[in-house]
């Protein structure tokens, strides 16, 4: 009988190769896709893929096949309207003719499905995010903490039922057993032979023989007596930790609330926040959110609140600056995290408080920032707080600002504040 084994890659996984094909070759109507699907997630929503639909007409592949070959000319039966050498005209309302309704719906109601499957977790966040970075992240990222993790570390004589080595448990066994038996086995192969022998001569010698056979009979006992296994032959898994420089980061969303915000420009600035955390997960193992609102007072809230909570109010833009301020230095030292942050406005704030912002910005948060956007959802001309910000970027490589003007600009704006340098 014949025996086949699969020593090929991706043995238990076949598909995987025709997979990242697949994903390659319609990188771009996935990284579509997967770009309008960040509206519809919630911003610590990143435990789950995405399901990607693309068009059938775009993954539809030319089929060749064999033709009569040759220049022909043929009126067919039942024409009544062209003779030879008339030339057809192109059909209106666009290339070739009705067609067949793939991909969209026909006339009489008939079509194909846009083709939809589903991408893993690990494989949205890199579509999503492919050719950006961090800026300066090797030099910024210093700011780490230790875990421990178990590792296994060789095996011990002592331990629990569940950390026991079988195999090495019944090494230890085999090497005991031959220990203790190896003699005797020897002496009785001597005494097996010298028994033959004597067997063999003339005349029998009863009493020698009986002798030879009780000896041997004593030694077979002594061997089986030996036990299998015994608890001197137990080996159990040994368990060490060792330290794990982790990275952590905290990301503060910061968020005008004033009357001059509406529910639109609050949508816009989620959708820019949830890619920044995506983002942040990449490259940090334990990321935290803060979310903190104001118009004339900052409050820290809770995600729901954050977006859909309907207190309006005046705008003083630096009661949110001396709050985050306040809130690293109780709960966010910076030897152990990594700070980040994003703040959202529409530009309205009181004159003679900008350059407070300012202030507070260049002598306290930057400092200790590693990175810091300001984004101005608006259409409208600059105010103050757009030109002292504009001071600040002169100064810090740190801190960028970006205007957004509508939905389209959320993702070019971050893909801009976020690409990788070139050399």
């Amino acid at each position: 009988m014949a025996q086949f084994i699969d020593r090929r890659l991706n043995g238990k996984n076949k598909s995987a190769i025709n997979r990242q094909r697949f994903l390659r070759r319609y990188k771009e109507q996935i990284k579509e896709s997967v770009a309008d699907a960040v509206n519809r997630r919630s911003i610590t929503n990143t435990d789950t893929g995405e399901d990607v639909s693309i068009p059938h007409r775009d993954i539809k592949e030319p089929s060749f096949h064999q033709g009569k070959g040759g220049e022909r000319q043929r009126v067919h039966p039942g024409n009544d309207q062209f003779t030879r050498g008339d030339r057809i005209e192109r059909p209106s309302g666009g290339q070739g003719g009705s067609g067949s309704g793939e991909g969209d719906a026909s006339q009489d109601g008939e079509g194909q499905d846009d083709f939809v499957f589903q991408i893993s977790k690990d494989e949205y966040l890199d579509l999503l995010f492919e050719d950006l970075e961090l800026p300066n992240l090797e030099k910024n990222q210093v700011s780490k903490i230790t875990e421990w993790k178990s590792h296994r570390s060789g095996y011990q004589t002592a331990g629990i039922p569940s950390n026991i080595a079988i195999v090495r448990s019944l090494q230890q066994s085999l090497a005991r057993r031959t220990a203790m038996t190896a003699g005797k086995r020897r002496l009785m192969r001597e005494l097996e032979a010298e028994l033959k022998q004597l067997q063999h001569q003339e005349p029998a010698q009863a009493t020698e023989e009986g002798r030879l056979q009780e000896e041997i009979k004593a030694l077979r006992h002594q061997i089986e007596s030996v036990p299998f296994i015994d608890t001197f032959d137990l080996r159990f898994k040994n368990y060490e930790k060792r330290p794990i420089p982790s990275s952590q980061a905290v990301m503060f969303c910061l968020m005008d609330v004033s009357g001059s915000m509406d529910q639109a420009t609050k949508d816009i600035a989620k959708r820019f926040y949830v890619l920044l955390y995506l983002f942040l997960t990449r490259k940090y193992e334990n990321v935290e959110v803060v979310y903190i609102r104001h118009h004339t007072q900052a409050k820290e809230v809770d995600e729901q609140e954050f977006f859909y909570s309907q207190e309006t109010g005046g705008t003083i833009v630096s009661s949110v600056l001396k709050l985050m301020q306040d809130i690293i230095a109780k709960r966010y030292p910076l030897n152990e995290w990594n700070i980040y942050a994003a703040q959202a406005s529409d530009g309205d704030n009181w004159a003679d408080d900008s350059p407070r912002c300012k202030e507070l910005l260049s002598d306290t948060l930057l400092p200790e920032c590693r990175y810091y956007a300001y984004i101005e959802i608006t259409r409208r001309s600059h105010q103050t707080l757009w030109h002292e910000y504009e001071k600040l970027q002169e100064s810090f490589g740190n801190f960028a600002i970006k205007n957004i003007r509508s939905v389209e600009d959320i993702y070019p704006v971050f893909r801009e504040l976020f690409q990788k340098e070139t050399a």
